[in-house]
């Protein structure tokens, strides 16, 4: 068998273990999987005649502020669900199953990938739940084209891998589950600093950077520009470098982690 079918079969094997722990502890990716869809009910029913006078100039329609915020919270959705691969990857750490997987005949990748991959399919059924919500509550993209809404799921994969290589360094780097998931805090806090709730430019003057120069913001703009019909410009190229440079740190970080002898 050549080493690459024996990748394959190995990271398809952790794949399916990965998976199979998912559906039979699915509490995780439901807490995490809630925040989001909390804060979309709450922005759009409790805010959302505020926050669309505010960005509107005065005119108070809730449908419009649905229609801005749902791009960010998709983003969020997933900085959130990422969470749960930095607290497995922890968790296998902490209970000596990596430690057990090093010393087996498998691919030594195929442990991180199968991990990576996994979070990576929870992730995009997450956002799949998230958009019927937000379908169901009124949200329409009745301008964006098929090719729009390719790129569009093209750029939320794109970003979830990048978030999940990062996230299984986090996991890798964390001494138990609950330091995991306190490091990967960051992952759902950005959005919240982010564009997703008020454009950028209505910020403090010396807020605005830190909202500006961040990956999440361009994302989400890249998303509007695809779903909405709005100004995309540079933030494309931005959010593709993004995920690009994360994933590239992601991977190298996770797998000098893994491939440190153990103490």
């Amino acid at each position: 068998m050549s080493a690459l079918s024996l990748a394959v079969r190995d990271s398809n094997t952790m794949l399916r273990r990965n998976l199979l722990h998912a559906r039979r502890y699915p509490s995780m990716t439901l807490n995490l999987l809630l925040t989001p869809i909390m804060l979309l009910l709450l922005f759009v029913y409790i805010f959302g005649d505020v926050m669309s006078a505010g960005i509107g100039g005065g005119s108070a329609d809730r449908s419009e502020y649905i229609a801005y915020i749902v791009p960010g919270i998709l983003m969020m959705t997933i900085g959130s669900t990422v969470i749960g691969a930095a607290v497995s990857v922890s968790t296998d750490m902490a209970e000596g199953l990596i430690a057990r997987f090093r010393t087996m005949a498998i691919h030594r990748s195929s442990v991180i990938i199968g991990h990576v991959v996994g979070s990576v399919l929870q992730v995009l059924a997450s956002l799949v739940l998230v958009g019927a919500v937000a379908v169901a509550i009124g949200f329409r993209s009745t301008d964006a084209t098929a090719l729009e809404w390719l790129a569009a799921f093209g750029l939320l994969a794109l970003f979830a891998l990048a978030l999940t290589w990062i996230a299984v360094g986090m996991g890798m780097a964390s001494p138990n589950a609950e330091a995991a998931g306190n490091m990967a805090m960051p992952l759902i806090l950005l959005p919240l600093i982010s564009s997703a709730f008020i454009p950028a430019d209505t910020m403090p003057g010396w807020f605005q950077p830190i909202a500006e120069y961040q990956p999440f913001t361009p994302a989400i703009e890249t998303l509007r520009g695809l779903l909405l019909g709005t100004e995309i410009g540079n933030n494309g190229w931005i959010a593709i470098v993004w995920c690009l440079v994360l994933t590239a740190l992601g991977y190298r970080w996770s797998t000098s982690l893994f491939n440190r002898d153990p103490k």
